[in-house]
C-alpha cells in the first residue's frame, strides 16, 4: 500500500523543450556528466537530490540555446573535471589517465623479475 501511495515513486521529469534537438542534446548530455553523490552513475540514471538539481540546470541551459561545450566548460568551471566521464588530459589529470599503465608496467616488472629468480 505505502509504495503504491508514494507519489516521489511515479515522479517523471517532463522538460518543455522547443525541438528534438534540444530533447537529444539534453539526453546526451546527462549520459555524459557524471552524479558527484553516486559512484560511477551518470545524471541521466541517479535518483540523487543533487543530480535532480544538476538535471534541472541541464535542462535550463539546453532551453535557453545554450551549447554542449558551453554547458559542459560551465560544469567543469563549476564542480571540476570529475563531473565528465571523459577528463581532459592536463597536470591535475595526469596520474588517472596514465595510472593503468603504469600498474601495468610495475605488474610486468614484478612479473619478470620472478621469472628470473626462480630460473636461478
Amino acid at each position: 500500500m505505502l509504495l503504491l501511495s508514494s507519489s516521489s515513486l511515479w515522479a517523471i521529469e517532463v522538460y518543455d523543450f522547443k525541438n528534438q534537438q534540444q530533447r537529444e542534446l539534453y539526453q546526451e548530455l546527462t549520459q555524459e556528466l557524471r552524479c558527484l553523490v553516486c559512484q560511477n552513475q551518470n545524471l541521466a540514471d541517479s535518483d540523487a537530490d543533487l543530480a535532480k538539481d544538476l538535471k534541472n540546470q541541464v535542462a535550463d541551459f539546453v532551453m535557453n540555446n545554450q551549447d554542449k561545450d558551453t554547458i559542459l566548460a560551465y560544469m567543469v568551471q563549476r564542480y571540476g573535471d570529475f563531473v565528465t566521464y571523459n577528463p581532459p588530459l592536463n597536470a591535475g589529470t595526469f596520474f588517472l589517465w596514465f595510472s593503468p599503465f603504469i600498474v601495468l608496467l610495475i605488474g610486468a616488472v614484478i612479473l619478470i623479475f620472478n621469472i628470473r629468480k626462480k630460473k636461478q
